[in-house]
């Protein structure tokens, strides 16, 4: 129950958009990507070398980080009974995690 209140409030209602790369007004240029380039010649010149993997990482989450830093989420609008729906299921859900987690008490079998 909580599962499908959290997919008709997360993944139906939820739009999520992107933009350009920009840090701090900037646009994302090729001298940004510098680091992109030394891993690659790092990497192909010599596979185990520290310097490489430790640029390939650094990439990766600069990457990453870009492409989070970028995302506009927003709530679609909707209507009041939609709401009602999602959020009872929610709190239901929740309701009936809390119920199932709480100890049971032991009672003679007659």
């Amino acid at each position: 129950m909580m599962c499908i209140g959290g997919y008709l409030m997360l993944v139906n209602q939820v739009m999520v958009v992107g933009s350009y790369w920009s840090f701090f007004g900037e646009t994302l240029s090729a001298s940004r990507c510098c680091p992109c380039y030394l891993e690659s010649a790092c990497s192909f010149w010599r596979g185990r070398s520290i310097v490489g993997w430790v640029l390939t990482i650094a990439g990766a989450l600069f990457i990453f980080a870009g492409i989070i830093a970028n995302m506009h989420i927003f709530f679609r609008p909707t209507s009041l009974f939609d709401t009602i729906v999602i959020l009872a299921m929610l709190v239901g859900g929740l309701g009936l995690i809390a119920r199932g987690v709480q100890p049971h008490s032991k009672q003679p079998v007659e």
